[in-house]
């Protein structure tokens, strides 16, 4: 089976030359996603309404690769701002608390000080 590359048609995919999720057999791999809206190439200040826009773009990426999010095994999240990260709990139990996945929260500097959150999944096809 080849590899299926999957775009948001983020200008960041084309200027760095990566892919937004990648799929090698069952497995798919997100790669790090910030809470810009791709369509707009705009990003909100809030670190709540990123987290939001995060979700939605992996969820983009996995309905394209035909997965859902209750497929993610494994997730990472990267902060600027360690404090940042409890505010954003209530968001991220609303996509991944009944999926439960292996996770990681790193304290980072990302690529554009406006980020302020980027999150990074692995997801394995399952059976629905």
């Amino acid at each position: 089976m080849s590899r299926q590359f999957i775009s948001s048609g983020s200008i960041f995919e084309q200027e760095i030359g990566y892919s937004r999720a990648v799929v090698d057999g069952d497995w798919v791999f997100v790669s790090g996603t910030t809470g810009f809206n791709y369509s707009t190439m705009t990003i909100s200040d809030d670190v709540v309404q990123q987290t939001e826009q995060c979700f939605q773009n992996i969820n983009a990426a996995l309905i394209e690769a035909g997965l859902i999010m209750q497929d993610i095994v494994r997730v990472r999240y990267f902060l600027p701002i360690r404090e940042d990260f409890e505010i954003c709990w209530p968001v991220i139990r609303r996509y991944l608390g009944d999926v439960r996945p292996a996770a990681t929260m790193i304290v980072a500097g990302l690529s554009d000080t406006r980020m302020r959150i980027e999150i990074e999944v692995t997801a394995k096809k399952s059976r629905h």
